[in-house]
């Protein structure tokens, strides 16, 4: 059986992917440029299909790294989605598609520390 928390997290990321794609293709609606767009439906959802990914191989885990990977994924969901939304409804005057590059880079570095923490944590336990 699944936990609650373990479906809320893949719920979410799979909404903060489909959610993300949307408010690039909103954000870039001016651009021109098919490829620059492609690029960007790429880059953004790609933090939250790495985290469903992770979700499929943390059976193995240990239960707090299960626990953080799963709290992560709703709490970052809810921030880039946060972040995204407001930089749609109010752009920046330069640099818009700035968000739109650095989140997911940041979103991946902050998982990482937060989720190889809590596994050393366990082994230690």
């Amino acid at each position: 059986m699944q936990s609650p928390l373990r479906a809320a997290a893949r719920i979410a990321a799979l909404v903060r992917a489909a959610g993300s794609l949307v408010l690039t293709f909103l954000a870039g609606r001016g651009n021109s440029s098919i490829i620059l767009m492609l690029l960007f439906a790429l880059w953004v959802p790609f933090p939250f299909l790495a985290l469903l990914w992770a979700h499929a191989v943390s059976k193995r885990w240990p239960a707090l790294t299960q626990m953080t990977l799963y709290t992560a994924t709703l709490l970052l969901a809810l921030a880039s989605l946060a972040i995204y939304t407001h930089a749609v409804l109010w752009p920046p005057k330069a640099q818009a598609a700035f968000v739109f590059i650095a989140v997911p880079p940041a979103s991946c570095l902050l998982l990482a520390i937060v989720i190889g923490i809590a596994a050393l944590i366990s082994r230690k336990a």
